[in-house]
């Protein structure tokens, strides 16, 4: 029977042995590593040769805080040694004189003193009793662990040293041991390998790399070629990867791309044209007040539109021009039109496309970025957060469109069961609230907004034909996703999360 050299080698020295050995042990009368020997005593094992048996023990080495008292006398030795000296007793504030020791060290040492009953304290005074000269159990280990020993407990208990009650000592002193269990395999002839070495083994080279020189020599017939156990845990790698959240904005773009929507973009920084008053949100509306909106300081203004556009939009404020409606029946101020906001939705950027389009033929649009809004922070609110909005503009467009649209979206994203719910907003109607339904919670959560735009939207800028509209948050529906429990775990994540965390979820 052949082997490879290691599992021939260990099979010998078992043999010559006579009796078990453990894995260093046989590591090091065969000067290997302890990797190779270790996995050819595996082999061996699998093969019914060997018999490996396991036994744990205790190692122990000086931590940092009881190195420095392998060489010197611990705390209160150093105290006995100055009570011995002002005559048997001394005020406790005038030993850090006498010694080298800090008032926090003498005042820490005292109950180490009253434990061993090497003194006591009274009053303001620390009087000296019986204090033994000979070394204590963990003056005597903390002796034997100098110059960096590691040593197993058995082999300080061989040595003589009472282990035990020296470690009952010590076990209170924070860092002055580290103890640490370790596995230690033993390694024996099965009467299998006995057998086996009776009729003689040959070792045969083991090799990892069948290369050409021995196809061309016909060398592979001399060797055993070693197979790969492909279950063998591996080390983890960690390479780049999109964050999260990204992946969300990511996928809700791609389907929207696929829906065969348009992707609009628009600037960060909006007029209070377009962001306000297209929208027909009255200058006084209280969502248009400094402690909702983030204004801008510079520049100070911003240029608007065309002059007609403005104008129509101004008497549909004031009086509701060609709409219908009777407006707001205020006087519209062109100076609160101009003002620089960040943009507090992303509804702004399909205005924008919206004045663009061609009236008369159909056109779907939407925009995915940040908006900004003056939220109070909470687990679900942050001054930053992103939407995805969207519009369709169609003659034929209805409820029931924007409804199969907005379930289409939701289950590309993973979630099938959407409802809407009667609602209001102020530039659509009908208007409608868009729920998910969370298996998890076992609950229809709110999303976001949608509906028609009224016509005080769409007519000013030169539209006749119906437009479906919706605003829908992306960070809440990636904590559903990832199952986060707060938003800004997604924007302050752990490094393991993002790590473990999958490129793609079904």
């Amino acid at each position: 029977m052949e082997f490879s050299p290691h599992q021939h080698a260990v099979l010998q020295h078992l043999s010559n042995a006579g009796q078990p050995l453990s894995i260093r042990a046989l590591a090091a009368g065969l000067g290997l590593d302890q990797s190779p020997v270790t996995a050819a005593c595996g082999e061996l094992k699998a093969a019914g040769l060997v018999e490996v048996t396991e036994s744990t023990f205790e190692e122990l080495r000086l931590g940092p805080e009881g190195e420095p008292f392998a060489s010197q006398p611990l705390p209160e030795r150093v105290i006995v040694a100055a009570l011995a000296r002002a005559g048997g007793s001394a005020r406790i504030t005038d030993i850090p004189a006498s010694t080298d020791l800090t008032p926090a060290q003498v005042g820490g040492t005292l109950r180490w003193l009253a434990q061993r009953g090497w003194a006591r304290k009274q009053g303001d005074q620390l009087v000296l009793e019986s204090a033994s000269d000979q070394p204590q159990p963990d003056e005597r280990l903390l002796q034997a662990l100098a110059g960096g020993r590691v040593a197993t407990r058995g082999e300080l208990e061989a040595e003589g040293l009472p282990v035990a009650d020296a470690l009952k000592l010590l076990a209170p002193r924070k860092g002055f041991l580290v103890i640490k269990e370790r596995t230690e395999r033993t390694v024996a002839l099965s009467a299998a390998g006995r057998d086996l070495l009776a009729r003689g083994v040959r070792a045969k080279r083991r090799v990892t790399q069948l290369t050409p020189e021995l196809l061309a020599e016909g060398g592979w017939r001399e060797v055993e070629l070693a197979p790969y156990d492909v279950t063998l845990a591996a080390k983890k790698l960690y390479p780049g990867k999109e964050h999260p959240f990204q992946r969300v904005l990511s996928q809700a773009r791609r389907v929207f791309l696929e829906m065969g929507f348009e992707e609009v973009v628009s600037p960060w920084v909006e007029s209070s044209f377009w962001d306000f008053d297209a929208l027909f949100q009255p200058q006084d509306h209280p969502a248009r007040d400094m402690q909702d909106t983030f204004y801008v300081a510079h520049p100070e203004r911003c240029r608007l539109p065309d002059d007609a556009l403005v104008e129509r939009v101004r008497q549909t404020h004031e009086n509701g021009w060609q709409t219908g409606s009777t407006g707001w029946q205020y006087r519209w101020d062109r100076g609160l039109a101009d003002k620089p906001v960040l943009r507090t939705h992303t509804t702004a950027a399909t205005m924008r496309a919206l004045a663009r389009h061609t009236e008369g033929r159909p056109g779907k649009y939407f925009v995915i970025g940040p908006v900004f809004r003056r939220e109070t922070v909470d687990y679900k609110h942050l001054p930053v957060f992103h939407q995805v909005d969207g519009i369709i503009v169609d003659p034929k467009a209805s409820l029931a469109s924007l409804v199969g649209t907005l379930q289409a979206f939701y289950a590309k994203m993973g979630f099938p069961r959407v409802r809407v719910v009667p609602s209001f907003f102020p530039y659509t109607e009908p208007s409608a609230e868009v729920h998910l339904w969370l298996e998890s919670r076992g609950a229809w959560v709110e999303m976001g907004g949608s509906g028609i735009f009224r016509p005080e939207v769409t007519r000013p800028v030169g539209i006749e034909d119906r437009v479906l509209a919706w605003g829908l948050g992306l960070e809440r529906l990636a904590m559903f996703l990832y199952d986060v429990k707060a938003i800004g775990d997604l924007f302050f994540a752990t490094m393991p999360w993002l790590r473990e965390e999958p490129v793609w979820r079904r």
